[in-house]
């Protein structure tokens, strides 16, 4: 049984539990966070979206 899952969504979850675990304070998060969505509205997000979907195809076929 294949188990899908969104890229957003497990990021999501990692840097949840990262900011429970303390690992990562809050201040950093939200750095963070407001970079992804600043860098999404370059012209490098294409390239980020095709990177990110050839590595999920690559883990999809191990």
């Amino acid at each position: 049984m294949a188990l899908s899952i969104s890229a957003a969504m497990l990021l999501g979850i990692i840097v949840f539990v990262l900011l429970k675990g303390g690992y990562v304070r809050f201040g950093s998060m939200l750095a963070c966070t407001l970079f992804g969505f600043t860098l999404a509205a370059t012209g490098l997000a294409p390239a980020i979206n095709s990177g990110l979907a050839s590595l999920t195809g690559l883990i999809s076929s191990f």
